[in-house]
């Protein structure tokens, strides 16, 4: 009889377990697809209508940054290259081909070739100079705007700004030497190239205390040392008229 009584309460117990743990599987349920559905879902007659999740496609779209114009784009895409325009076969030939030998499917470098030719042809003295200063100049100065447009999109190419900065560098000699030699060409380079030359910056040097007082000592050196070389001075002029005296008598 006990036994009975001991076995109905296990089961009674058990029964009540396992539909607290079936409300609870329900209501994670019913949570979770509401929080898909939102407001919009609905529960009728235990069928579940959950509306699809919002996409947001309407998004602003990034502008693209407008860099600087490069000089190559003054070059039409028509040009023969640089090998073909002396060839009057090529002006004559099919477009399929004259395209080929374009500008248009052209290298980087054979752009940059006509470029520099254009320039040259600017500041050259005659048809056939190839190594006056201001020919070179018209290389160096092809050289580092293509450096520049390089280094924006490649700023941490620190090998090209070593060359960038020192085809700068001997540009500015060129243009000092010319500057001083001849100065109507040296107008004429940089109004036909576009060059905007800076004179050097003077010298300056902080004055610092220690600084004034290494002045000041260096200054009395130098005026004890010209008062020595005075005396010295005087006693071999007074020596040397002496000896003049006695070689006289």
């Amino acid at each position: 009889m006990l036994a009975n009584i001991a076995l109905r309460s296990v089961l009674k117990s058990s029964v009540g377990v396992l539909r607290e743990s079936g409300a609870l599987s329900v209501n994670q349920w019913t949570r979770s697809s509401a929080l898909l559905s939102g407001p919009r879902a609905s529960c009728v007659a235990g069928s579940f209508a959950v509306s699809p999740p919002v996409r947001h496609y309407a998004r602003v779209a990034k502008k693209k940054k407008i860099g600087p114009q490069s000089q190559l784009s003054d070059l039409p895409s028509t040009m023969l290259k640089m090998d073909y325009q002396a060839v009057p076969l090529a002006q004559t030939t099919d477009d399929v081909v004259k395209r080929l030998l374009s500008l248009e499917l052209a290298s980087h470098s054979e752009k940059l070739q006509l470029k520099k030719k254009q320039l040259i042809a600017k500041v050259q003295r005659e048809e056939n100079d190839r190594s006056s200063v201001e020919v070179r100049v018209a290389i160096l100065t092809a050289r580092i705007r293509n450096y520049q447009e390089h280094l924006l999109k490649h700023h941490k190419d620190k090998a090209n700004k070593r060359r960038m900065l020192m085809a700068i560098d001997r540009r500015k000699k060129l243009l000092k030497n010319l500057r001083l030699v001849n100065y109507e060409a040296f107008e004429k380079v940089c109004e036909q190239l576009g060059i905007t030359y800076t004179f050097p910056p003077e010298y300056y040097r902080r004055a610092t205390r220690r600084w004034i007082a290494k002045k000041a000592f260096c200054i009395k050196v130098f005026k004890e040392v010209q008062k020595q070389k005075a005396e010295q001075r005087l006693l071999k002029q007074s020596s040397d008229t002496e000896a003049a005296k006695i070689i006289a008598v």
